[in-house]
């Protein structure tokens, strides 16, 4: 019978491919899975019809201000990328790269606690947690590795997490790695917080940790550090805060959110990313107290089971570093930068969110409708890209943009007026 011959199918699946898998087993009355492809085919049909569906434009030049798009005749203005401080194509830091490059190799062929730590990666660690004004730091191959391997090394069933509800996806899934209880609070409000930190300590949780960004990348909104630090206090909780989208240029000298709330030494734990403003390449870090490092160092999973990062990019991050604690030249561009670009959005009649920020989303609110008016600005040498759900909510689509220190008034202006354009165009605006 049937059943008696699906072991030898079993046995002998190292020797088939997959299709001869299942045709041997259709053979032995086995009932045929759904196709993978099948499944995955109507899934993107679906996104296709939703409008959700995301297609990647191939850049054919560095990252810039001013871009070459696969298929555009034109350079274009590139307005979404996260090139906060205009370093990805800086010429200074690609140097100091190659001499890295040349001194240190290409890469090191191991994870860090076998034989892939170089004295660059300690130096670069040693300026990461000075910059911070925090014991120490550790580096990891992207910040949603450093989210990852957070959680679950510090918290155990014993303790409580409590998160933004629009938090980062990257914390959210490091958060679900670990066993501590969750608790999920309204974005940046304050009493649901309360809430959420009183029934923590009713339920007699050891460690109470508030995960938060410090800025929002889908809303360019800004966490209410100072009251939540303050809520921290009164529970006897501990703060942390994911800054990848304000490390560098954010605060009065760079420092990001717990610098423009005045709470550097409150905030315990700080998640960032070298791959943002800070040069735009890869890798991320954790920075907080030497025992928590520490910790990591030991239990942190993506850190223990993933390659060092390259030299050459740790030799240019060291440079970066050097050229923001010396300096807020650039961080002092892009908010003006900023400024000048929601002022004259505001202007023209457009519904913006966020504030003090330059990521400026542009609401738009469908999602056909956002990704019309990207390839709208497209069109006229403007690069930005439409967001929709899964990525934002559902009815709130959007038109990101993001301001770099590398972008001219002109530049801004030109994009502004192709906004305008294609608003009205589309009846966005009258």
């Amino acid at each position: 019978s049937a059943p008696n011959r699906i072991p030898l199918v079993e046995r002998n699946m190292s020797n088939l491919t997959r299709a001869g898998v299942r045709a041997v087993a259709q053979r032995a009355g086995v009932r045929s899975t759904a196709s993978l492809v099948e499944v995955a085919r109507a899934q993107l049909d679906d996104m296709k019809s939703a409008g959700t569906y995301k297609a990647e434009r191939v850049i054919v030049s560095e990252q810039s201000a001013s871009i070459r798009v696969q298929g555009a005749q034109n350079e274009v203005l590139n307005f979404c990328a996260n090139n906060y401080l205009g370093l990805a194509d800086n010429r200074e830091l690609i140097d100091v790269a190659h001499k890295y490059l040349d001194s240190h190799g290409l890469g090191l062929a191991s994870v860090r606690f076998i034989c892939g730590t170089q004295d660059v990666h300690k130096e670069l660690e040693k300026r990461i947690a000075e910059f911070h004004r925090k014991d120490d730091a550790i580096l990891f191959p992207s910040c949603f590795d450093a989210n990852a391997g957070l959680f679950e090394s510090l918290l155990t069933n014993e303790d409580a997490v409590i998160s933004d509800e629009l938090n980062h996806a990257s914390i959210i899934d490091g958060i679900r790695l670990c066993k501590a209880k969750r608790f999920r609070y309204k974005h940046m409000d304050m009493t649901a917080l309360e809430e959420a930190l009183q029934k923590a300590s009713e339920e007699g949780a050891r460690l109470k940790l508030i995960a938060t960004d410090g800025v929002f990348s889908m809303d360019g909104d800004v966490a209410p550090l100072k009251d939540i630090c303050d809520l921290a206090d009164k529970y006897g909780a501990y703060v942390f805060v994911d800054e990848c989208h304000a490390t560098g240029f954010f605060g009065p000298t760079g420092r990001g959110t717990p610098e423009y709330w005045g709470v550097e030494d409150r905030v315990d734990i700080v998640n960032s990313t070298l791959g943002k403003a800070l040069g735009g390449a890869t890798g991320g870090y954790t920075t907080a107290s030497a025992e928590v490092i520490d910790l990591l160092r030991n239990k942190a999973r993506p850190y223990l089971f993933s390659n060092t990062l390259a030299p050459a990019l740790v030799g240019a991050s060291i440079r970066v570093f050097e050229m923001i604690s010396a300096s807020t030249e650039l961080r002092d561009r892009v908010e003006e930068n900023a400024a000048r670009f929601r002022s004259k959005m505001e202007a023209a009649g457009f519904q913006l969110a966020g504030k003090d920020h330059p990521i400026i989303p542009v609401m738009l609110g469908d999602a056909r409708l956002a990704t019309q008016f990207a390839d709208e600005m497209l069109a006229r040498n403007i690069y930005v890209i439409g967001f929709s759900y899964p990525v934002v909510p559902q009815g709130k689509a959007r038109i990101r943009v993001q301001l770099s220190a590398a972008h001219t008034a002109e530049q801004i202006d030109r994009c502004v007026d192709a906004f305008v354009d294609v608003g009205k165009k589309l009846g966005v605006i009258a």
